[in-house]
């Protein structure tokens, strides 16, 4: 969507009027006068719903929706989309969805990997935090208060004007919303040093289902610690987060080397899954497993690994490590480049190192039709698994992240927030695959089943786990309202393990009536007869 279309939107949003409210079902129209009525008793003067009959709603539906597949003109659209200026018109959207029967999609960047944002099967309205944005950041007091609405490059931007000595622990994509970041987890490259996004979380303001705003005082600890990596969504709308911003040092050290599977890739990776973990926690070192062509010959393909690294200190300290611990990979001076850490933030968003203003930019550039799945490894991979993994990926044409664990997050308790996912995890998969055509949509999600289908000797087991940021559906999704607990467990515990059952008992105390929901939002937890 052109970034114009932003700048016009408080001339194109329009208060509710009977002239294009007779169209809607009565469901609809009883919401939009109950949330004008709401917003018109503030006196407000801001101009937040946009109707279907606004030339503006096509475009803007779509303005940041990520996944191509969820473009299609049968998927069902919002009768509505409210963009809220303030707290308030959250509350007036959640009293007046709640009161009359439509359900609410919440979005902030758009990420989502199956389009819970702003997809449902049944009537819904779109609460877009988008013009909830704003980032007051406290050097004195080591944090910053942020909304949702805003994106993570444009919160490492805010902090980077501040002070170059300290930085957030999320993720390396800066047209990320913070609120669904961090809500389920957020990880980035100094997550061996300081853990999750979510682990750095000190206070947060939530709209709850009966539309009051509470801080983590009135909410308690309880429903504080179920919005930290368990899905904000299923408890109510995120409207901000407190966070516990991080030193970083004046200068940290990158370097990327890509091998292919004829330099001796395959051993490398090997060498790679028995140690990562155990580098020191001031060293991030992950890879990135695509196919690629194979040299001197016509249409044949190789497997090409490239071992990427942020370590958070000078170069010389960083050659000495990777001498000591992993020498084969031949790291060089030569390979490395010595930077600040807002500029490593640039360099993992393959952003020019003197274009930090590209942080502010909302609009992903590039968007395509994917598929992805996540699982966690606890022992390394055979070389001969590899090997089949390779012949699998070659057919699916996809590609692999492989994240290290270890350092802060096997400090942590698997219990201490939501996500479970720490001590004896040696590293995380992200699986990847991309297409142009809509209508390659099946074919490649086929595929990707088969390579996940093939992995699951080599991976964790009972549950199998998954990052809930990497949402799949595949792995199970609620039907209706009254979804059942045990029916939601199937795919409930891949996320999240034995928090899952905490995680229901939250949502039973603060949304008994299943309200906020979706395909795998979190069930109510059953009472016990008596």
């Amino acid at each position: 969507m052109n970034m114009e279309i932003f700048k016009l939107l408080p001339i194109l949003f329009i208060f509710f009027n009977p002239v294009w409210s007779i169209t809607s079902n009565s469901a609809t129209e009883s919401f939009l006068q109950c949330f004008t009525s709401h917003i018109q008793n503030l006196n407000s003067s801001s101009k937040i719903i946009l109707s279907k009959n606004s030339s503006a709603y096509s475009s803007v539906v779509q303005s940041s929706i990520q996944n191509l597949r969820f473009l299609n003109t049968s998927i069902s659209k919002p009768e509505a989309i409210i963009y809220p200026f303030h707290d308030s018109h959250v509350q007036a959207a959640v009293i007046c969805s709640k009161t009359n029967g439509i359900q609410i999609r919440i979005r902030s960047g758009g990420h989502d990997y199956e389009g819970q944002s702003y997809v449902s099967r049944a009537p819904f309205v779109i609460i877009d935090l988008f013009n909830l944005r704003s980032i007051d950041v406290d050097i004195e007091n080591e944090s910053a208060w942020v909304e949702s609405g805003a994106t993570l490059g444009e919160l490492y931007y805010r902090i980077s004007e501040k002070s170059k000595a300290y930085g957030f622990p999320a993720g390396s994509c800066p047209t990320m919303g913070v609120g669904g970041h961090i809500s389920g987890g957020g990880f980035g490259t100094i997550l061996r040093k300081y853990g999750l996004a979510a682990d750095n979380v000190i206070d947060a303001r939530i709209v709850d289902v009966n539309g009051r705003v509470l801080d983590r005082k009135s909410m308690g600890e309880e429903l504080f610690w179920a919005i930290r990596g368990g899905g904000g969504s299923s408890f109510g709308v995120i409207v901000a987060w407190k966070l516990r911003l991080v030193p970083v040092p004046p200068s940290v050290t990158v370097f990327s080397i890509s091998k292919t599977t004829e330099q001796g890739a395959t051993k490398l990776l090997s060498k790679w899954q028995n140690i990562a973990d155990k580098f020191h926690e001031d060293l991030f070192l992950h890879t990135v497993i695509g196919v690629g062509d194979k040299a001197g010959t016509n249409g044949g393909k190789t497997i090409a690994i490239e071992f990427s690294s942020l370590f958070l200190g000078p170069v010389e300290k960083l050659l000495l490590l990777m001498q000591d611990n992993f020498p084969e990979l031949s790291v060089a001076r030569s390979d490395c480049t010595e930077m600040s850490w807002i500029e490593s933030v640039l360099y993992f968003a393959s952003i020019s190192r003197n274009e930090s203003e590209a942080l502010l930019n909302r609009t992903q550039q590039s968007k395509s039709f994917f598929k992805a799945k996540s699982d966690y490894v606890n022992e390394p991979i055979s070389e001969a698994g590899l090997e089949g993994l390779w012949q699998k990926l070659i057919e699916v044409g996809g590609y692999l992240i492989l994240t290290p664990y270890g350092g802060r997050m096997s400090e942590i308790s698997n219990s201490e927030i939501p996500f479970p996912h720490r001590s004896g995890n040696l590293f995380k998969i992200q699986y990847m695959v991309t297409w142009d055509d809509e209508k390659e949509t099946e074919k490649h999600i086929g595929m990707m089943r088969k390579l996940y289908a093939y992995m699951a000797p080599y991976v964790s087991k009972s549950p199998r786990a998954a990052y809930l940021n990497y949402k799949d559906l595949d792995l199970g999704r609620n039907e209706d309202a009254n979804t059942s607990y045990a029916q939601a467990s199937i795919w409930g515990l891949s996320y999240f393990k034995n928090n899952f059952k905490r995680l229901a008992q939250v949502k039973t105390l603060v949304d008994p009536g299943n309200f906020f929901r979706d395909e795998q939002s979190i069930p109510v937890y059953p009472s016990r007869k008596k």
